[in-house]
Order: C-alpha cells, then sequence, then structure tokens
C-alpha cells in the first residue's frame, strides 16, 4: 500500500507493477502524483506545480502581447541614446 504525500490516504496500487514516470491519482484529495522511484515506490505531488506554471505563462504573455518593450525599459533605452 502506498500513501499520498499530500492528505497521507491510503492509495491501493501493485507496487510491483507500477513504473516510474507513471501518473497516479489520489482518490481522496484528487492530487495527481508521479512515481519518481520504485523500490520503494516514492511518489511526488505535480498537480500544484501544473497550476504555478500556467499562471507564469499566462503573465508572460501579458507582457509580450503586443509586442512592446515594458514602459520602464523603453525610458533606459532611451537614456542610453542620449548618451
Amino acid at each position: 500500500m502506498i500513501r499520498c504525500p499530500e492528505c497521507s490516504a491510503e492509495i491501493d496500487v501493485d507496487e510491483d507493477e507500477v513504473e516510474e514516470g507513471e501518473i497516479l491519482s489520489c482518490p481522496e484529495c484528487e492530487s495527481e502524483l508521479e512515481v519518481s522511484q520504485i523500490h520503494p515506490v516514492h511518489l511526488n505531488i505535480i498537480s500544484e506545480d501544473l497550476d504555478d506554471d500556467e499562471d507564469d505563462e499566462d503573465e508572460e504573455e501579458e507582457i509580450a502581447g503586443n509586442g512592446d518593450l515594458p514602459e520602464d525599459d523603453e525610458e533606459d533605452d532611451e537614456e542610453e541614446d542620449e548618451e
């Protein structure tokens, strides 16, 4: 029996048949878990990381959405041209 690292619920998985890199889902907290090690089986939470990455990508798109530099960078460029 394997325990969820998020909520400590028991996850019914045959430890001999699980593969490294396999994605499992906790039946209690619904966290997505990646098998990071076998013998003994070790799970890492991956669902929270994905949400953070999506937020970061959205912020980057907003900044570079129109192709212009942010205002602070434009002022720095003007100062360099004057020198």
